[in-house]
């Protein structure tokens, strides 16, 4: 259940970020429903391997390029679907920062919201 409501809470930030006019735009809600999953599917998948390669980079920039990772991912996001465009690297850029900043703030408020289940601790014997 928390995964949905954080789906559709991401896909609704996706619609903020396209009033704002940072060079993003989305068709409607369902198109930036279906936005907000391929930015999730990859982050899982694609942004990991570009962490590891990019990963002397990182290191030599103390970890800034890692925006730069984000924004690509953004853009990979944006050329897989026509619904779904970002005009430039720059707008990438600030898009992918503003979508993290809300993914933040929503995974805060569901936390607060839906705790997560602790097991209890066994005694020490």
């Amino acid at each position: 259940m928390k995964l949905i409501i954080r789906w559709l809470l991401l896909a609704c930030a996706l619609v903020v970020l396209t009033q704002w006019d940072v060079g993003i735009s989305v068709r409607d809600f369902g198109s930036a429903m279906l936005a907000a999953l391929v930015i999730g599917l990859l982050n899982a998948f694609v942004r990991p391997l570009l962490i590891l390669l990019t990963l002397p980079v990182t290191v030599l920039s103390m970890g800034l390029f890692l925006f730069v990772i984000n924004a690509l991912t953004f853009q990979m996001a944006s050329g897989l679907m026509d619904t779904f465009q970002v005009t430039s690297f720059w707008g990438a850029l600030l898009g992918s920062v503003l979508y993290s900043l809300w993914g933040l703030v929503i995974d805060t408020a569901l936390e607060r919201m839906f705790p997560s289940v602790r097991w209890p601790q066994q005694p020490p014997m």
